[in-house]
């Protein structure tokens, strides 16, 4: 027996001094690729979608009040490589440029008793930029947006925003906002044409607006994220009519001063694009 052992003994020696030039070979010609760190997760668009429903004027000037259905559309983040950058995850102050979007639905004379006689106008649709500039906890920002559709022309509005992060969750922002149009977009939904005015009979006298400040008033919005990348919002706002808007006989009695509150559910998508 003892031999035996010996023998097995000398032949387990022989195989584990062969060992390392096996692993050689197996390192050289059979081993798994060597493992490389995952790739770390770089957004290139981070997006807020949702729908807002709200009470607002039937039109602008309107004393009579009703539902409205808005789209919620936030672009927090863009990125094209080697094109453009718009937005970030956080705060960092300075210039920030993102698009901007307004929508003016159908108004139908035929909906509006003080409206009749006049020709309708389709919905109107304003893209445009958005400027701000952020420092801590306050912003002023500028809009510029060409309409087309019902109305043509260019809208603005200048503004200050001031933020307030009631907890990680909840966000209140408001200020004061003062809004422009060009002469074109005035006299789609402010003027009255000579025609105009005598298909109502002479009860709309006819005008003829000039383009300059259409409005000012306070925006005030709060922003609660009830589950991840999930939000909840509410906002209110008014606005007073002026200059040619405000003069116009398409803006009914003590109806310059305008009031809109809503609320919206929306979601974040975050999107690696590239």
């Amino acid at each position: 027996m003892r031999p035996a052992r010996v023998k097995i003994a000398a032949s387990l020696s022989v195989l584990i001094a062969a060992l390392p030039a096996v692993a050689a070979e197996f390192d050289s010609y059979g081993a798994a690729p060597a493992e490389f760190p995952e790739a770390t997760f770089q957004p290139d668009l981070i997006i807020e979608l949702g729908l807002g429903t709200g009470y607002a004027p039937l039109y602008d000037g309107s004393s009579k009040y009703g539902p409205t259905f808005s789209p919620i559309i936030g672009l927090e983040l863009l990125v094209i490589p080697g094109i453009i950058e718009i937005g970030g995850d956080e705060r960092q102050g300075g210039f920030s440029f993102a698009p901007a979007l307004s929508i003016a639905g159908e108004r139908k004379s035929e909906d509006n008793v003080h409206l009749l006689g006049l020709p309708n106008i389709d919905a109107t649709y304003a893209p445009g930029l958005r400027v701000g500039y952020e420092w801590g906890a306050a912003e002023i920002y500028g809009e510029l947006r060409y309409a087309f559709g019902g109305a043509q022309g260019l809208l603005g509005d200048v503004g200050v925003n001031l933020t307030a992060q009631l907890t990680p969750e909840l966000e209140i922002v408001g200020g004061p906002v003062v809004s422009f149009a060009s002469e074109n977009y005035m006299d789609t939904y402010f003027g009255v044409t000579a025609a105009g005015s005598a298909a109502t009979g002479g009860r709309l006298a006819a005008y003829d607006p000039t383009g300059g400040i259409k409005s000012a008033g306070l925006n005030l919005s709060a922003r609660y994220e009830f589950m991840p990348d999930t939000f909840i919002s509410a906002n209110a706002s008014y606005t007073r009519l002026m200059g040619s808007a405000a003069d116009s006989p398409i803006v009914e009695k003590d109806a310059v001063n305008q009031f809109v509150v809503g609320i919206g559910l929306s979601r974040r998508f975050t999107l690696d694009l590239y």
